[in-house]
């Protein structure tokens, strides 16, 4: 039996990145890296508030709105080897499941895609790693092939990047891909009707806010955890209304990463 929507609460969803060493001051995008220490602490304040944190397909019956309870999202965009060598054995620790979200054409490559902008390269997981990531629960999401600007990409490429994604994630794994994040969090309407002709359940954003029962499943928000999100701030963000207020008053945030921010 579905929870009444009036009843449903908001759901968080939190996008992480990389799990590692912070690089150093002036490196591009380094508050996209957080270090294992500062992960497992906000994962061990959530649980301590009695939050459990789901991957996204486990998050699903919430989503629909057949189950209801303290639930967080936990999605790491990109694949990074670090998050398998990191954030792993803490999501393991702390019995939480998450959704890395994979850029098909990398098995075990590097994030190319940053390299114009001077971001240090990272590797990704491979096949195997892909694979044990499974086996210990966790779940792998489409990212495209290539990791592209779908705002920038005509509906050929969008459709192959978004499907092929998918169709390459489940003949390399062997599993189900349902789920798929838009890179740099870009996203409109008519991509988001792509991704669900491609077969997907959910598409995830950079909206910084939490999920209602009334989001389009294909444009669902997340909120990002940077370097500068200190534990209090991020757990008023998570656990309160602090972001639910803003989006009422149609103020968002603008991810440090673009995005397409949009009113409530």
């Amino acid at each position: 039996m579905s929870v009444p929507s009036g009843r449903r609460p908001p759901i968080p969803i939190l996008s992480y990145h990389q799990t590692d060493t912070t690089p150093p001051r002036g490196v591009p995008w380094r508050e996209l890296v957080l270090s294992p220490s500062r992960f497992a602490r906000q994962m061990r304040s959530l649980r301590a508030l009695g939050y459990t944190g789901l991957s996204m397909t486990d998050l699903e019956p919430y989503l629909r709105g057949e189950k209801t309870g303290k639930v967080v999202g936990i999605t790491l965009d990109d694949g990074y080897l670090n998050n398998f060598a990191h954030a792993l054995p803490i999501l393991r620790d702390v019995g939480f499941t998450a959704t890395s979200y994979v850029v098909s054409s990398q098995f075990g490559g590097f994030n190319v895609w940053d390299h114009a902008a001077g971001v240090p390269p990272s590797r990704l997981m491979d096949v195997a790693h892909l694979k044990a990531w499974i086996a210990a629960g966790m779940d792998v999401g489409a990212h495209t092939r290539h990791h592209v600007d779908l705002l920038q990409c005509d509906e050929a490429t969008a459709r192959e990047e978004i499907a092929g994604c998918k169709h390459d994630l489940e003949q390399a794994l062997g599993v189900e891909v349902r789920h798929f994040c838009y890179p740099y969090g870009r996203h409109r309407p008519e991509i988001a009707e792509i991704v669900r002709q491609a077969g997907y359940v959910t598409g995830t954003t950079v909206v910084p806010a939490r999920t209602r029962w009334s989001d389009h499943p294909m444009m669902l928000p997340r909120i990002p955890v940077e370097l500068p999100d200190v534990l209090p701030v991020l757990l008023a963000k998570t656990c309160t209304g602090y972001l639910d207020l803003r989006r009422a008053a149609g103020r968002v945030i603008r991810g440090r990463r673009g995005g397409v921010p949009q009113a409530a």
